[in-house]
C-alpha cells in the first residue's frame, strides 16, 4: 500500500471513528435528558381532556429531539384521578396533567383558573392569565404547594348539564343529586341541588344506577364521547359556569428549577401550542356532535332569562362569600374583575353583540 493510500486510510478511520464517539451521548448529555411520569385526570382516549394531555407527551418529545421524554399514564395507573395535585406536590410523579378547577379543597383561589360562572371567554380569560396579572398570582398559589404549573389547554363553553326531565324553573332544581365541578356547584348548591364532584369515568354509571340525577360534564363532542345521552335527554346550554376551560400542566417545582432554560422554553413553547390547538378543534367538532344527539333524541335545551338570572345572582352570592372567607380567593377575584371593567371598555367597542 502506497502513503498517500494509508493515509487516506488512516484519515476515513479517524473520522468514522469520530462520528462513532458524537454519536454515543456523553455522561453529561445522559445526565441532562428528562425522564418524566405524567399522571392525568383524564383517560387519554377521551376527547380533548385526555388527547391533549397525551399531545404534550407527543409534541415535547419532538420539539425537544428527545431530550425530554413526559410520558403519559392513564388516571389510575400512578395514582388515583384526583391525587395528583398531592403527588406532584411530594415529588411521587413528577408531573399531572389537569385542570386547576379540582383544587378547591386545598387551595380554593386555583378554581379561578380553572373556570369561572358567567366568567370570560376565551380571549379575555387568556389576555387576563398572560398580561393581566393573573400568571402570577397563579404561579404563587402553586408554589407555596411546591408546584410550577403551565397553562397546557383551552376549550370554549361547555354545556350546562345533562337531566332526566325539563327544568322550566329554579323550583324545579330542588333537592336534585348532581356531579357538578367546580365554582359552579356552589352555584348549584344555593338553588337547593346537592352536588357531588366524579372524574368523567364515573360519571355514566352513577347516573345509570341512580347515585345521581343529573350532571355536567364538558362540551358535546366529548359528552358525547362519554354516552350520557343513553341515561338523560335533556341537554342544556349555554354552559354558564364554564364559558372557558383552563388546563394546565402541575411539574414539581423542584425538578422544574433544575431543568435547563432552554427545557423550560421547551415545554413552554409545546404549552403555549396546546392552548391555540386545543381551542381551534373543540370550535371545530361540536357541530357535528350536535347533530349526531339530537338524531339519537336529545331535547337540546336553552336556559330562560329567569334560570339564568337565578343562577347569576346566587353565583354572585357565591364569589362574595369565598372572598370574605379567603385572601388569596379575593386577590385573584378582584384581579380578574379589575381587568374585566378594563377589558369591557375593549369589548363593547371591537366587537359585535
Amino acid at each position: 500500500m502506497t502513503f498517500s493510500k494509508m493515509l487516506k486510510s488512516a484519515t476515513c478511520a479517524a473520522v468514522l471513528a469520530a462520528v462513532a464517539v458524537a454519536a454515543v451521548p456523553s455522561d453529561a448529555d445522559a445526565q441532562d435528558r428528562v425522564r418524566w411520569k405524567m399522571g392525568s385526570t383524564y383517560p387519554g382516549s377521551l376527547t380533548q381532556l385526555g388527547t391533549l394531555g397525551k399531545r404534550v407527551d407527543e409534541k415535547i418529545d419532538q420539539v425537544s429531539g428527545g431530550n425530554i421524554n413526559i410520558k403519559f399514564y392513564e388516571p389510575g395507573a400512578l395514582v388515583p384521578a384526583l391525587e395528583v395535585f398531592d403527588a406532584v406536590s411530594t415529588g411521587s410523579i413528577d408531573a399531572a396533567f389537569s385542570t386547576p378547577g379540582y383544587w378547591a379543597g386545598k387551595v380554593p383561589a386555583l378554581q379561578l383558573f380553572g373556570a369561572v360562572p358567567f366568567g370570560p371567554q376565551a380571549g379575555e380569560y387568556l389576555a387576563w392569565v398572560k398580561f393581566g396579572g393573573g400568571q402570577e398570582i397563579f404561579d404563587k398559589l402553586y408554589a407555596e404547594h411546591g408546584i410550577k404549573s403551565l397553562f397546557c389547554g383551552l376549550i370554549a363553553p361547555e354545556a350546562s348539564g345533562w337531566f332526566s326531565k325539563e327544568i322550566n324553573s329554579p323550583e324545579d332544581l330542588k333537592g336534585l343529586k348532581m356531579r357538578f365541578f367546580g365554582l359552579g356547584a356552589k352555584v348549584m348548591e344555593k338553588l337547593g341541588v346537592s352536588t357531588q364532584l366524579l372524574a368523567g369515568g364515573d360519571i355514566y354509571p352513577a347516573l345509570e344506577l341512580g347515585t345521581i340525577d343529573a350532571t355536567e360534564f364538558s362540551m358535546p363532542a366529548i359528552d358525547l364521547k362519554l354516552g350520557f345521552h343513553q341515561v338523560a335527554k335533556y341537554y342544556y346550554f349555554p354552559g354558564w359556569h364554564q364559558q372557558s376551560t383552563l388546563f394546565d400542566l402541575m411539574m414539581n417545582k423542584e425538578k422544574w428549577d433544575a431543568l435547563s432554560d432552554t427545557q423550560r422554553a421547551q415545554i413552554e413553547s409545546v404549552c403555549n401550542d396546546n392552548l391555540a390547538y386545543g381551542f381551534a378543534e373543540g370550535e371545530a367538532i361540536q357541530f357535528d356532535a350536535l347533530k349526531e344527539l339530537q338524531e339519537k333524541g336529545v331535547n337540546i335545551k336553552k336556559w330562560s332569562p329567569e334560570m339564568l338570572d337565578a343562577m347569576r345572582g346566587a353565583w354572585e352570592e357565591v364569589a362574595a362569600e369565598l372572598s370574605a372567607e379567603d385572601a388569596n380567593f379575593k386577590m385573584a377575584y378582584e384581579s380578574l374583575q379589575s381587568f374585566r371593567e378594563n377589558y369591557k371598555i375593549w369589548k363593547d367597542i371591537g366587537y359585535l353583540d
